[in-house]
């Protein structure tokens, strides 16, 4: 995926939708009438990189919107890499949620995606390797995994970033 200046998880919902398209449609499934006469799924398209988030297992389009701006934001931080944050690690933001050498972070915080993101920025900066890279954010290389753990998407990101570097896999 493209690299970015600026990662796009770090803007704020407003000027993150400024950058999407929304689109708003029918999907079958659970619901009953409503869900099939109303248009309450959300996709959302990141246009510079082609990224969406996507919900619809509400009747609300404001939940599925809430959802998928959450889906999206998770997605950016996953896929997009930006070399100036993961040499400039750890944030200010990182260090509030590392204390003793582990990460307290919530999977549903919304600082989550944000850490996700600075985590795999400095990984790809390390070339893949977890020691380093928990080196310089000041936590254990087990925490590291773990923390990325909580994100499926996460370690699979982690596992091509070491496979490009002739490394071995990670599991949790």
């Amino acid at each position: 995926m493209p690299t970015s200046i600026h990662h796009p998880v770090r803007l704020s919902d407003d000027e993150l939708l400024r950058q999407c398209a929304v689109r708003h449609t029918r999907r079958r499934g659970p619901g009953g009438q409503h869900r099939n006469k109303t248009e309450s799924a959300v996709v959302i398209r990141h246009e510079p990189t082609g990224l969406e988030g996507q919900a619809a297992e509400r009747r609300s389009q404001a939940d599925n919107h809430r959802n998928a701006v959450s889906r999206l934001r998770m997605t950016l931080a996953v896929k997009i890499r930006c070399p100036e944050d993961g040499a400039a690690a750890p944030s200010d933001l990182w260090q509030s949620r590392c204390h003793n050498e582990k990460i307290a972070c919530s999977d549903t915080h919304e600082d989550f995606p944000l850490l996700i993101a600075e985590a795999l920025d400095v990984i790809d900066q390390r070339q893949g390797n977890l020691t380093s890279s928990a080196e310089q954010l000041g936590c254990t290389p087990s925490q590291l995994l773990k923390f990325l753990g909580k994100e499926p998407t996460a370690i699979l990101s982690l596992n091509e970033l070491r496979r490009r570097s002739g490394l071995p896999p990670r599991t949790v």
